[in-house]
């Protein structure tokens, strides 16, 4: 499964770019953050990880 993370700094930002572009790579799952490249807390990006590091990869 290819699982995508996507990021904007501000909340007037769109995300609609890079979603699109990680669908077409082929990603089924997309975790998304508008936050600050600055932020010590990215809450999707810690959900993905946390997925990741809890999978099954067998």
């Amino acid at each position: 499964m290819i699982i995508g993370y996507a990021r904007v700094s501000t909340e007037d930002q769109n995300l609609d770019g890079q979603l699109d572009a990680l669908k077409a790579a082929g990603a089924e799952k997309n975790f998304a953050d508008k936050i600050t490249g600055t932020a010590r807390s990215r809450p999707e990006l810690d959900r993905l990880l946390d997925q990741l590091t809890h999978a099954n990869l067998s």
